[in-house]
Protein backbone atom coordinates (compact mmCIF):
# COMPACT_ATOMS: atom_id res chain seq x y z
CA UNK A 1 0.00 0.00 0.00
CA UNK A 2 1.12 3.38 -0.83
CA UNK A 3 2.36 5.64 2.31
CA UNK A 4 3.46 8.90 2.33
CA UNK A 5 5.74 8.46 5.32
CA UNK A 6 8.47 9.97 3.21
CA UNK A 7 7.48 13.27 2.67
CA UNK A 8 9.26 15.13 -0.27
CA UNK A 9 9.06 19.35 1.25
CA UNK A 10 12.61 21.00 1.33
CA UNK A 11 14.80 20.19 4.18
CA UNK A 12 14.40 23.99 4.98
CA UNK A 13 10.77 24.88 5.34
CA UNK A 14 11.35 21.46 7.47
CA UNK A 15 13.32 22.31 9.72
CA UNK A 16 11.28 25.68 10.67
CA UNK A 17 8.48 23.27 10.97
CA UNK A 18 10.54 20.89 13.50
CA UNK A 19 11.42 23.85 15.23
CA UNK A 20 7.71 25.32 15.37
CA UNK A 21 5.90 22.80 15.99
CA UNK A 22 2.45 22.69 18.27
CA UNK A 23 3.50 23.20 21.14
CA UNK A 24 2.22 19.93 22.45
CA UNK A 25 4.88 18.29 20.60
CA UNK A 26 7.43 20.44 22.23
CA UNK A 27 7.84 18.03 25.02
CA UNK A 28 7.37 14.79 23.29
CA UNK A 29 10.39 16.11 21.09
CA UNK A 30 12.53 16.78 24.27
CA UNK A 31 11.82 12.99 25.23
CA UNK A 32 12.64 11.57 22.20
CA UNK A 33 9.58 10.55 20.55
CA UNK A 34 9.17 11.53 16.97
CA UNK A 35 6.73 13.10 15.45
CA UNK A 36 3.86 10.70 14.17
CA UNK A 37 3.11 11.24 10.58
CA UNK A 38 -0.23 10.45 8.71
CA UNK A 39 -0.18 7.24 6.60
CA UNK A 40 -2.20 5.70 4.06
CA UNK A 41 -4.90 3.34 5.62
CA UNK A 42 -4.41 -0.06 5.16
CA UNK A 43 -6.29 -3.44 5.61
CA UNK A 44 -6.82 -5.55 7.50
CA UNK A 45 -6.87 -4.21 10.97
CA UNK A 46 -4.86 -4.86 13.93
CA UNK A 47 -6.54 -7.23 16.38
CA UNK A 48 -5.57 -8.84 19.70
CA UNK A 49 -3.21 -11.78 20.15
CA UNK A 50 -5.33 -14.74 21.14
CA UNK A 51 -4.42 -15.39 24.53
CA UNK A 52 -5.82 -11.15 25.04
CA UNK A 53 -8.75 -12.43 22.98
CA UNK A 54 -9.44 -15.36 24.91
CA UNK A 55 -9.50 -13.23 28.09
CA UNK A 56 -11.17 -10.16 26.56
CA UNK A 57 -14.00 -12.44 25.44
CA UNK A 58 -14.26 -13.63 29.05
CA UNK A 59 -15.16 -10.26 30.38
CA UNK A 60 -16.93 -8.80 27.21
CA UNK A 61 -14.37 -6.53 26.22
CA UNK A 62 -13.24 -7.24 22.70
CA UNK A 63 -14.58 -9.65 20.01
CA UNK A 64 -13.67 -12.91 20.79
CA UNK A 65 -12.52 -14.24 17.41
CA UNK A 66 -8.62 -12.20 16.70
CA UNK A 67 -5.91 -14.19 16.48
CA UNK A 68 -2.83 -11.75 16.87
CA UNK A 69 -1.76 -8.48 16.07
CA UNK A 70 -1.39 -7.79 12.33
CA UNK A 71 1.85 -5.42 12.66
CA UNK A 72 2.98 -5.10 9.00
CA UNK A 73 2.36 -0.94 8.35
CA UNK A 74 2.19 0.93 5.00
CA UNK A 75 5.00 0.30 2.83
CA UNK A 76 7.32 3.60 3.55
CA UNK A 77 7.54 5.32 -0.44
CA UNK A 78 11.77 4.88 0.34
CA UNK A 79 13.88 2.83 2.67
CA UNK A 80 17.17 3.90 3.97
CA UNK A 81 19.91 1.40 3.86
CA UNK A 82 21.56 0.89 7.23
CA UNK A 83 24.89 3.56 7.35
CA UNK A 84 27.73 3.86 9.60
CA UNK A 85 26.66 6.11 12.45
CA UNK A 86 28.09 9.23 11.06
CA UNK A 87 26.14 9.27 8.21
CA UNK A 88 23.35 7.75 10.01
CA UNK A 89 22.98 10.74 12.26
CA UNK A 90 23.14 13.18 9.07
CA UNK A 91 20.49 10.97 7.21
CA UNK A 92 18.56 10.65 9.71
CA UNK A 93 17.88 14.98 10.14
CA UNK A 94 17.22 14.77 6.23
CA UNK A 95 14.85 12.15 6.27
CA UNK A 96 12.97 13.95 9.89
CA UNK A 97 13.36 16.82 8.21
CA UNK A 98 10.58 15.94 4.95
CA UNK A 99 7.07 16.80 6.46
CA UNK A 100 5.20 18.72 4.47
CA UNK A 101 5.52 22.50 5.99
CA UNK A 102 2.18 23.31 3.90
CA UNK A 103 0.50 20.48 5.78
CA UNK A 104 1.83 21.63 9.38
CA UNK A 105 -0.18 24.95 8.69
CA UNK A 106 -3.38 23.33 8.22
CA UNK A 107 -3.38 21.21 11.11
CA UNK A 108 -2.21 24.13 13.27
CA UNK A 109 -5.16 25.69 11.34
CA UNK A 110 -8.00 23.11 12.54
CA UNK A 111 -6.48 23.76 16.38
CA UNK A 112 -9.30 24.25 19.33
CA UNK A 113 -11.17 27.73 19.32
CA UNK A 114 -9.56 30.19 21.67
CA UNK A 115 -11.37 32.15 24.14
CA UNK A 116 -11.97 35.46 22.54
CA UNK A 117 -12.43 37.68 25.48
CA UNK A 118 -8.83 36.80 26.91
CA UNK A 119 -5.17 36.83 25.14
CA UNK A 120 -4.25 33.49 25.61
CA UNK A 121 -0.59 34.31 25.91
CA UNK A 122 -0.78 37.03 28.12
CA UNK A 123 -0.73 35.08 31.70
CA UNK A 124 2.45 32.93 29.85
CA UNK A 125 3.91 35.86 28.89
CA UNK A 126 3.54 37.52 32.36
CA UNK A 127 4.97 34.69 33.50
CA UNK A 128 7.73 33.98 31.42
CA UNK A 129 8.45 37.84 31.37
CA UNK A 130 10.50 37.52 34.78
CA UNK A 131 12.19 34.52 33.83
CA UNK A 132 13.23 35.73 30.73
CA UNK A 133 14.39 39.11 32.07
CA UNK A 134 16.80 37.39 34.36
CA UNK A 135 18.10 34.98 31.99
CA UNK A 136 18.90 37.75 29.09
CA UNK A 137 21.80 39.45 31.08
CA UNK A 138 22.92 35.94 31.31
CA UNK A 139 22.38 34.60 28.14
CA UNK A 140 23.77 38.09 25.85
CA UNK A 141 27.54 36.65 27.62
CA UNK A 142 26.56 32.86 27.45
CA UNK A 143 29.10 30.70 25.06
CA UNK A 144 25.16 29.51 22.97
CA UNK A 145 25.21 32.93 21.92
CA UNK A 146 28.64 33.31 19.77
CA UNK A 147 27.51 33.40 15.77
CA UNK A 148 29.07 30.38 14.26
CA UNK A 149 27.97 31.92 10.95
CA UNK A 150 26.60 34.90 8.85
CA UNK A 151 24.31 34.51 6.27
CA UNK A 152 24.08 37.87 4.05
CA UNK A 153 25.00 39.52 7.28
CA UNK A 154 22.33 37.49 9.66
CA UNK A 155 23.48 35.32 12.18
CA UNK A 156 23.36 31.95 13.04
CA UNK A 157 24.85 31.29 16.76
CA UNK A 158 25.94 28.30 18.49
CA UNK A 159 22.47 28.31 20.88
CA UNK A 160 20.75 27.96 16.81
CA UNK A 161 23.04 25.23 16.52
CA UNK A 162 22.15 22.98 19.27
CA UNK A 163 18.72 23.99 19.31
CA UNK A 164 18.11 22.58 16.02
CA UNK A 165 20.27 19.54 16.54
CA UNK A 166 18.25 18.69 19.63
CA UNK A 167 15.23 18.56 18.40
CA UNK A 168 15.85 17.05 14.79
CA UNK A 169 17.79 14.35 16.85
CA UNK A 170 14.66 14.08 19.52
CA UNK A 171 12.57 14.02 16.12
CA UNK A 172 14.69 10.96 14.69
CA UNK A 173 15.38 9.77 18.03
CA UNK A 174 18.54 9.61 17.22
CA UNK A 175 20.75 8.30 20.81
CA UNK A 176 22.97 10.81 21.90
CA UNK A 177 26.15 11.51 22.82
CA UNK A 178 27.37 11.09 19.64
CA UNK A 179 30.73 9.88 18.13
CA UNK A 180 33.12 12.22 18.08
CA UNK A 181 32.99 12.37 13.63
CA UNK A 182 29.40 11.92 13.51
CA UNK A 183 28.44 15.19 15.91
CA UNK A 184 30.81 16.71 13.13
CA UNK A 185 28.56 15.47 10.57
CA UNK A 186 25.35 16.16 12.46
CA UNK A 187 26.70 19.92 13.38
CA UNK A 188 27.08 20.59 9.61
CA UNK A 189 24.06 19.10 8.05
CA UNK A 190 21.64 21.28 10.35
CA UNK A 191 24.02 24.17 10.15
CA UNK A 192 23.36 23.55 5.98
CA UNK A 193 20.02 23.39 6.57
CA UNK A 194 19.87 26.64 9.08
CA UNK A 195 21.75 28.45 6.36
CA UNK A 196 18.79 26.94 3.74
CA UNK A 197 15.82 28.56 6.17
CA UNK A 198 17.73 31.74 6.50
CA UNK A 199 17.97 32.04 2.86
CA UNK A 200 14.57 31.10 2.07
CA UNK A 201 13.30 33.48 4.50
CA UNK A 202 15.69 36.63 3.37
CA UNK A 203 13.73 35.61 -0.23
CA UNK A 204 10.14 35.11 1.10
CA UNK A 205 9.79 37.98 3.29
CA UNK A 206 9.74 40.01 0.24
CA UNK A 207 6.29 39.33 -0.13
CA UNK A 208 3.67 41.10 2.23
CA UNK A 209 1.46 39.13 4.30
CA UNK A 210 -1.14 41.79 5.52
CA UNK A 211 -2.48 39.87 8.58
CA UNK A 212 1.48 38.65 9.21
CA UNK A 213 1.12 39.50 13.09
CA UNK A 214 -2.33 38.47 13.43
CA UNK A 215 -1.46 34.56 11.79
CA UNK A 216 1.58 34.84 14.20
CA UNK A 217 -0.64 35.31 17.06
CA UNK A 218 -3.48 32.86 16.69
CA UNK A 219 -0.78 30.05 15.76
CA UNK A 220 0.89 30.47 18.92
CA UNK A 221 -1.97 31.21 21.00
CA UNK A 222 -3.17 27.54 19.59
CA UNK A 223 -0.05 25.84 20.69
CA UNK A 224 -0.59 27.86 23.73
CA UNK A 225 -4.24 26.24 24.16
CA UNK A 226 -2.97 22.80 24.05
CA UNK A 227 -1.56 22.97 27.45
CA UNK A 228 -3.64 22.76 30.74
CA UNK A 229 -1.55 25.66 32.47
CA UNK A 230 0.97 28.40 31.62
CA UNK A 231 3.77 26.91 33.23
CA UNK A 232 3.30 24.02 31.33
CA UNK A 233 3.53 25.46 28.19
CA UNK A 234 6.93 27.38 29.43
CA UNK A 235 8.46 24.08 30.32
CA UNK A 236 7.94 22.58 26.82
CA UNK A 237 9.28 25.48 25.36
CA UNK A 238 12.48 25.30 27.59
CA UNK A 239 12.70 21.52 27.13
CA UNK A 240 14.10 22.73 23.56
CA UNK A 241 15.51 25.75 25.07
CA UNK A 242 12.85 28.41 23.59
CA UNK A 243 11.53 31.43 24.92
CA UNK A 244 8.40 33.07 24.02
CA UNK A 245 9.90 35.51 21.76
CA UNK A 246 12.06 32.23 20.02
CA UNK A 247 8.48 30.57 19.60
CA UNK A 248 7.03 33.96 17.90
CA UNK A 249 10.06 34.61 15.75
CA UNK A 250 10.02 30.85 14.54
CA UNK A 251 6.63 31.06 14.17
CA UNK A 252 6.69 34.19 11.83
CA UNK A 253 9.94 32.35 9.67
CA UNK A 254 7.25 29.28 9.21
CA UNK A 255 4.49 31.43 8.55
CA UNK A 256 6.61 33.56 5.99
CA UNK A 257 8.56 30.67 3.90
CA UNK A 258 5.20 28.75 3.74
CA UNK A 259 3.04 31.84 2.50
CA UNK A 260 6.14 32.11 -0.05
CA UNK A 261 6.39 28.57 -1.00
CA UNK A 262 2.78 28.36 -1.45
CA UNK A 263 2.63 31.65 -3.52
CA UNK A 264 5.62 30.92 -6.02
CA UNK A 265 5.53 26.97 -6.66
CA UNK A 266 2.81 24.88 -5.03
CA UNK A 267 -0.06 26.82 -6.17
CA UNK A 268 1.94 26.42 -10.00
CA UNK A 269 2.50 22.42 -9.58
CA UNK A 270 0.57 19.54 -10.84
CA UNK A 271 0.93 16.50 -11.86
CA UNK A 272 -0.84 15.05 -15.38
CA UNK A 273 -3.16 11.64 -14.77
CA UNK A 274 -0.33 10.53 -17.32
CA UNK A 275 2.33 10.96 -14.66
CA UNK A 276 0.32 9.31 -11.52
CA UNK A 277 -0.44 6.29 -14.04
CA UNK A 278 3.11 6.21 -15.58
CA UNK A 279 4.40 5.98 -11.36
CA UNK A 280 1.70 3.71 -10.57
CA UNK A 281 2.74 1.30 -13.40
CA UNK A 282 6.39 1.29 -12.10
CA UNK A 283 5.66 1.07 -8.55
CA UNK A 284 2.85 -1.36 -8.68
CA UNK A 285 4.45 -4.20 -6.87
CA UNK A 286 6.26 -2.48 -4.39
CA UNK A 287 3.84 0.17 -3.19
CA UNK A 288 0.07 -1.18 -4.59
CA UNK A 289 -0.26 -4.79 -2.92
CA UNK A 290 -3.49 -5.23 -1.39
CA UNK A 291 -3.43 -9.10 0.77
CA UNK A 292 -6.28 -11.21 0.38
CA UNK A 293 -9.31 -10.13 3.15
CA UNK A 294 -12.58 -11.55 4.31
CA UNK A 295 -15.06 -9.55 5.94
CA UNK A 296 -17.56 -11.12 7.76
CA UNK A 297 -19.86 -10.66 10.99
CA UNK A 298 -20.77 -13.88 13.65
CA UNK A 299 -22.31 -14.85 16.04
CA UNK A 300 -20.76 -16.31 19.01
CA UNK A 301 -22.37 -18.19 22.12
CA UNK A 302 -19.23 -18.41 24.29
CA UNK A 303 -17.98 -21.37 26.27
CA UNK A 304 -15.71 -20.97 29.83
CA UNK A 305 -12.56 -22.87 29.06
CA UNK A 306 -13.42 -24.89 32.15
CA UNK A 307 -16.42 -25.48 31.19
CA UNK A 308 -18.09 -29.17 31.74
CA UNK A 309 -18.97 -31.46 28.51
CA UNK A 310 -22.63 -31.08 29.00
CA UNK A 311 -22.00 -26.82 29.52
CA UNK A 312 -20.69 -27.11 26.40
CA UNK A 313 -23.26 -29.45 24.72
CA UNK A 314 -26.12 -26.86 26.10
CA UNK A 315 -24.36 -23.82 23.99
CA UNK A 316 -23.79 -25.71 21.27
CA UNK A 317 -27.22 -26.66 21.01
CA UNK A 318 -28.31 -23.39 21.66
CA UNK A 319 -25.70 -22.00 18.30
CA UNK A 320 -27.41 -25.04 16.36
CA UNK A 321 -30.69 -23.16 17.17
CA UNK A 322 -29.88 -19.47 16.79
CA UNK A 323 -28.29 -20.85 13.47
CA UNK A 324 -32.05 -22.64 11.99
CA UNK A 325 -33.64 -19.07 12.91
CA UNK A 326 -31.02 -17.19 10.20
CA UNK A 327 -31.82 -20.24 7.92
CA UNK A 328 -35.38 -19.72 8.12
CA UNK A 329 -35.00 -15.62 6.97
CA UNK A 330 -34.37 -13.94 10.70
CA UNK A 331 -32.27 -11.32 9.58
CA UNK A 332 -28.63 -12.29 10.60
CA UNK A 333 -27.47 -8.57 12.48
CA UNK A 334 -30.72 -8.71 14.15
CA UNK A 335 -30.07 -11.97 15.44
CA UNK A 336 -26.45 -11.20 16.16
CA UNK A 337 -27.78 -8.02 18.29
CA UNK A 338 -29.77 -9.92 20.70
CA UNK A 339 -28.19 -13.18 21.00
CA UNK A 340 -24.25 -12.79 20.59
CA UNK A 341 -22.13 -12.82 23.45
CA UNK A 342 -19.35 -11.04 21.59
CA UNK A 343 -19.07 -7.20 21.96
CA UNK A 344 -19.67 -6.96 17.80
CA UNK A 345 -23.30 -7.64 18.55
CA UNK A 346 -23.51 -4.20 18.99
CA UNK A 347 -22.85 -3.94 15.62
CA UNK A 348 -25.02 -6.24 14.46
CA UNK A 349 -21.92 -9.03 14.90
CA UNK A 350 -20.03 -7.34 12.10
CA UNK A 351 -16.08 -7.72 12.59
CA UNK A 352 -15.02 -5.56 9.82
CA UNK A 353 -11.61 -6.55 7.40
CA UNK A 354 -9.46 -9.15 8.54
CA UNK A 355 -6.26 -11.04 7.03
CA UNK A 356 -5.15 -14.29 7.05
CA UNK A 357 -3.43 -14.97 10.46
CA UNK A 358 -5.66 -12.45 11.96
CA UNK A 359 -7.99 -14.86 13.51
CA UNK A 360 -8.03 -17.94 15.07
CA UNK A 361 -7.31 -20.90 12.82
CA UNK A 362 -10.58 -22.41 13.03
CA UNK A 363 -12.59 -19.33 12.18
CA UNK A 364 -10.09 -17.95 9.71
CA UNK A 365 -10.30 -21.56 8.23
CA UNK A 366 -14.19 -21.39 7.78
CA UNK A 367 -14.41 -17.27 6.89
CA UNK A 368 -11.67 -18.14 3.93
CA UNK A 369 -13.33 -20.75 2.47
CA UNK A 370 -16.86 -19.02 1.72
CA UNK A 371 -18.54 -17.04 -0.65
CA UNK A 372 -19.74 -13.51 -0.45
CA UNK A 373 -23.37 -13.68 1.40
CA UNK A 374 -23.01 -17.35 2.66
CA UNK A 375 -23.87 -18.15 5.89
CA UNK A 376 -21.04 -21.41 8.23
CA UNK A 377 -22.88 -24.03 9.90
CA UNK A 378 -21.70 -23.83 13.69
CA UNK A 379 -18.04 -23.36 13.91
CA UNK A 380 -15.93 -24.70 17.22
CA UNK A 381 -12.74 -22.20 18.57
CA UNK A 382 -11.97 -22.08 22.16
CA UNK A 383 -13.74 -19.23 22.77
CA UNK A 384 -17.34 -21.30 21.81
CA UNK A 385 -19.91 -21.79 18.83
CA UNK A 386 -19.67 -19.19 16.01
CA UNK A 387 -22.08 -18.73 13.05
CA UNK A 388 -19.86 -16.88 10.51
CA UNK A 389 -21.85 -14.65 7.49
CA UNK A 390 -19.38 -13.26 5.07
CA UNK A 391 -20.06 -10.08 3.69
CA UNK A 392 -17.22 -8.89 1.60
CA UNK A 393 -13.81 -10.49 0.50
CA UNK A 394 -10.92 -8.74 -1.17
CA UNK A 395 -8.62 -10.57 -3.60
CA UNK A 396 -5.14 -10.24 -3.18
CA UNK A 397 -3.47 -7.92 -6.08
CA UNK A 398 -2.52 -4.83 -6.87
CA UNK A 399 -4.93 -1.75 -5.47
CA UNK A 400 -6.81 -0.35 -8.54
CA UNK A 401 -5.08 2.91 -10.12
CA UNK A 402 -8.81 4.81 -9.46
CA UNK A 403 -8.53 4.23 -5.87
CA UNK A 404 -5.12 5.71 -5.60
CA UNK A 405 -4.52 8.28 -8.22
CA UNK A 406 -5.81 11.14 -6.23
CA UNK A 407 -3.07 10.57 -3.60
CA UNK A 408 0.02 9.62 -6.11
CA UNK A 409 -0.93 13.07 -8.08
CA UNK A 410 -0.31 14.89 -4.86
CA UNK A 411 2.51 13.11 -4.07
CA UNK A 412 4.36 14.39 -7.68
CA UNK A 413 2.90 17.38 -6.71
CA UNK A 414 5.15 18.05 -4.15
CA UNK A 415 8.16 16.52 -5.49
CA UNK A 416 7.78 19.05 -8.00
CA UNK A 417 7.64 21.50 -5.13
CA UNK A 418 10.78 20.31 -3.43
CA UNK A 419 12.45 20.22 -6.48
CA UNK A 420 11.74 23.95 -7.35
CA UNK A 421 12.30 24.91 -4.12
CA UNK A 422 15.75 23.03 -3.56
CA UNK A 423 16.82 24.68 -7.17
CA UNK A 424 15.87 27.97 -5.84
CA UNK A 425 18.24 27.42 -2.54
CA UNK A 426 21.17 26.31 -4.30
CA UNK A 427 20.96 29.50 -6.61
CA UNK A 428 21.06 31.73 -3.56
CA UNK A 429 23.75 29.75 -2.00
CA UNK A 430 25.82 30.50 -5.38
CA UNK A 431 25.35 34.45 -4.36
CA UNK A 432 25.03 34.79 -1.17
CA UNK A 433 27.82 36.15 1.36
CA UNK A 434 28.15 33.28 3.96
CA UNK A 435 30.89 33.53 6.61
CA UNK A 436 31.67 30.77 9.22
CA UNK A 437 33.37 32.02 12.35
Amino acid sequence: MFSFKKSTVPAAAALLMALTLPAAALAEEAAGSAAAEPAAKTAPKPAPKAKKAKKHAQKGAKPAVKAKTATKAAAPAEKSAAKPAAKAAAQEQKEAAKAPAPEAAKETANAPAVDQGKDPLQEASELAKEQQQKEQSLQSQHPANIAVLHVNGSVITKLDLDRALKVMMAQSQVKQPLAADAQKEAEAAVLDQLTSVELLYQEAVKLEIPDLDKQINDKVSENRAKFKTDQEFIDALKSVDMTMQDMQDFTRKDIVINNFIEQKFTAKAAATDAESKKFYEENKDQYFKVPEAVRASHILVSVDEKATPEERKRAKEKAEALLKRVKAGEDFAAVAKAESSCPSASQGGDLGAFGRGEMVPAFEKAAFSMKTGDVSGVVESEFGYHIIKVTDRQEAGAEKFENVKDKIADFLKRQKVQQEVTTLVEQLKKTAKIEKN
